[in-house]
């Protein structure tokens, strides 16, 4: 029985045993895919949109406005002036309406419509037209214990009445027996102070100053109640 050889290979062929083809070599010069110009070009529109609305955030974010603040409590009834106000720099917000710091002198000389806290920023519902509550008036401070002031109710520049009331004895401070109307003298409140751990508290009272002394004396012995008219 005859045996067939398969044919040699030349020693200068490069072709891998059990292929007829030799491998290719990776050369420098190998084709690569391109980049599509559409996709570049969108990726260059949001690049630049981005940093433009982020730019716009910080300026948007630096962007303030000098509008007045309360530097020095203010109770309401108390005339404003320029060293109880200070300048504070907000963003602009449609919701707020502030005094500009321009407008200041529309402010000060005024009287304050509401109690002002330190560190409030005033508008103009902040002040009224009006002189201050002590202006032309005598102040003077009551000790008022609990039960001869309505509690909680008084604010400042509020209209109250101060009536004598009866001593001891049941006579007034003036000497007048209770069979008679009580004395009485119309005031102003100006201020009223935090109450003690006795639940006193001192009220200043704006009283014309015909009544100042009269109204002084009963509050020196005590011989007083403030009242207040429901409603006002």
């Amino acid at each position: 029985m005859a045996i067939t050889k398969p044919p040699r290979q030349s020693s200068g062929s490069s072709a891998a045993p059990g292929f007829g083809v030799p491998p290719v070599g990776i050369t420098g010069s190998a084709p690569r895919r391109a980049r599509r110009p559409v996709v570049v070009a969108v990726g260059t529109i949001l690049t630049v949109v981005g940093a433009l609305g982020a730019y716009a955030l910080v300026n948007h974010a630096g962007d303030r406005v000098a509008v007045l603040a309360v530097a020095t409590a203010v109770p309401r009834g108390q005339v404003v002036t320029a060293a109880d106000l200070t300048v504070a720099q907000v963003a602009p917000d449609p919701a707020l309406r502030p005094v500009p710091e321009a407008d200041s002198g529309q402010i000060v000389g005024k009287t304050a419509a509401v109690d002002l806290p330190v560190g409030s920023l005033l508008t103009s519902g902040s002040v009224r037209a009006g002189t201050s509550l002590t202006a032309g008036k005598t102040l003077v401070g009551v000790l008022a214990k609990p039960g001869v002031i309505p509690a909680g109710q008084l604010l400042p520049g509020d209209n109250v009445t101060v009536v004598n009331t009866p001593g001891p004895n049941g006579a007034g401070s003036a000497g007048t027996k209770t069979t008679v109307a009580p004395l009485t003298i119309n005031a102003v409140v100006v201020s009223v102070g935090a109450a003690d751990a006795n639940g006193n508290s001192i009220v200043d009272l704006a009283a014309d100053p015909g009544d100042g002394p009269q109204l002084a004396t009963w509050a020196s012995t005590g011989s007083v109640a403030i009242t207040k008219q429901a409603g006002s």
